[in-house]
């Protein structure tokens, strides 16, 4: 069985892959340099809680890097319809904390938009909204 590398065939094909890529650099980001990540997200960790860097370059880092690569090689619609999702619910996660924890910062409001930004492409494309 040959594999190849499936590229972007369409204009929404490459929007969600558009996404997919954001998303790995993201992942990427968090899993080389986790401390500089942190500070760019307004994260500090405690010095004597070392295993909050192991947060970010385990969870935070795969989670990112697993959703993204997968739908990089392998380019299925449901790919594409998960990691949209996950960037809904954290977008949606983001709102919560907004309305209830007091985190409403300018911050926030550029994250929130960025967010919604990398779920639509990827969740135009497998809805069929973009062709």
């Amino acid at each position: 069985m040959d594999f190849a590398f499936p590229w972007p065939a369409s204009q929404g094909e490459w929007l969600a892959w558009s996404s997919a890529v954001v998303t790995l650099a993201l992942g990427l980001f968090l899993f080389l340099a986790p401390g500089l990540a942190f500070r760019v997200l307004r994260l500090q960790p405690r010095p004597e809680k070392a295993a909050a860097i192991a947060e970010g370059r385990g969870r935070m880092s795969g989670f990112y890097l697993g959703v993204s690569l997968c739908c990089i090689l392998l380019a299925q619609p449901l790919l594409y319809m998960a990691l949209g999702f996950s960037w809904l619910f954290t977008a949606f996660g983001r709102l919560l904390s907004m309305m209830s924890d007091g985190a409403n910062t300018p911050f926030n409001w550029v994250s929130i938009v960025v967010e919604l930004a990398l779920a639509a492409l990827p969740l135009a494309f497998a809805f069929g909204f973009l062709p």
